[in-house]
């Protein structure tokens, strides 16, 4: 089959009108596009198989939404894509959840802090903000509204009326000079 646009695009209209020479005619035209595709994805046969399978599926039932504007192949590669994505997703659910019934992994996830865990994360935050007040106080406010408030660096340059490059080097100075601190300690 020639692979210009119109003759993809007529032998599509004929799939459309339920031609399984055309459906045929779609899959051997587009397969080694999509199962190529898939295989550098998944990095094997039998997934990069499943999926292009089921991306021709689902692509010739969807058949009436395709809109002629984009490539064939561009329409089936996102599909592929989606499909591939689903899948990844349904096994890290499905291995979450034979995990679930072991105690010893639900520890292992639980990754909620100990009292413990707590109470040195205090003790570090008390001595960095003890080390970051040994900075000028310029200094200290940036470190402040980035770390402690969290403000992007456009919204440091708004609050602090400077121009976002100043910001920026303010604050990376603002790391270097605590990191010495750190040390020195």
């Amino acid at each position: 089959m020639d692979k210009t646009e119109n003759s993809i695009q007529e032998t599509i209209n004929k799939a459309k009108a339920g031609s399984q020479i055309a459906f045929s005619n779609l899959l051997d035209t587009f397969w080694n596009d999509v199962y190529g595709f898939q295989l550098k994805r998944t990095e094997n046969e039998n997934d990069a198989e499943d999926i292009t399978v089921q991306t021709f599926s689902k692509a010739f039932d969807k058949l009436s939404t395709y809109n002629a504007d984009y490539e064939f192949k561009t329409w089936l590669i996102a599909i592929s894509k989606n499909i591939h994505i689903d899948l990844v997703r349904k096994r890290k659910r499905n291995v979450l959840d034979s995990w679930g019934n072991n105690e010893a992994v639900q520890k292992v996830l639980d990754d909620a802090p100990t009292a413990e865990d707590r109470l040195i994360t205090e003790q570090n935050l008390a001595a960095l903000l003890q080390h970051i007040k040994k900075l000028k106080p310029h200094y200290q406010q940036v470190i402040n509204l980035r770390f402690f408030n969290e403000l992007s660096y456009a919204a440091i340059a708004t609050e602090l009326d400077e121009p976002i490059n100043n910001i920026k080097v303010k604050l990376l100075r603002a790391k270097k000079l605590l990191a010495e601190v750190i040390k020195k300690k």
